[in-house]
């Protein structure tokens, strides 16, 4: 019998994936606990049209991620921190200051773990922090760390 994948099934098949299985597997297992839908004419034009749905809705998440890179690289975020002899901070410039910063200064709000800075930024001066906003795209955020005086 061929049957839809409502969810992933361990060994069997993902979601939304179209598969043949046994009868008995199907009715007793897959449709009672609702895993899994028969595959008729119905239920494949719903499958259809979810996949066109989840296809356009990535295209547009692409083109936000587009945008929003965009929009980054204008940006420089500035940052004021003290600091000793040569430029040193006490501490170090984070990646939550710099999203805490970018969203008070900006009001773009960017998730810090997406930015990515292995350490912290510990000297005065321009950093270029990179942003993965999509798997296909990234942006290259300029931050400026200024001495308090």
């Amino acid at each position: 019998m061929k049957v839809i994948f409502l969810k992933d099934v361990k060994g069997k098949g993902k979601k939304g994936e179209v598969k043949n299985v046994a009868d008995g597997y199907a009715h007793n297992f897959l449709f009672k606990q609702g895993l899994a839908v028969e595959a008729n004419k119905a239920n494949m034009s719903k499958l259809e049209a979810q996949k066109n749905k989840e296809k356009q809705l990535a295209a547009e998440e692409l083109e936000n991620a587009k945008e929003m890179k965009e929009k980054l690289e204008k940006i420089t975020v500035e940052i004021q921190a003290k600091a000793g002899e040569g430029g040193r901070l006490f501490g170090s410039i984070t990646t939550k200051q710099i999203a805490e910063e970018l969203e008070a200064k900006h009001g773009i709000k960017i998730d810090k773990r997406k930015m990515e800075l292995n350490e912290g930024i510990r000297a005065l001066g321009y950093t270029k922090v990179p942003v993965k906003l999509h798997p296909e795209v990234q942006a290259t955020l300029t931050v400026h760390v200024k001495e308090v005086k």
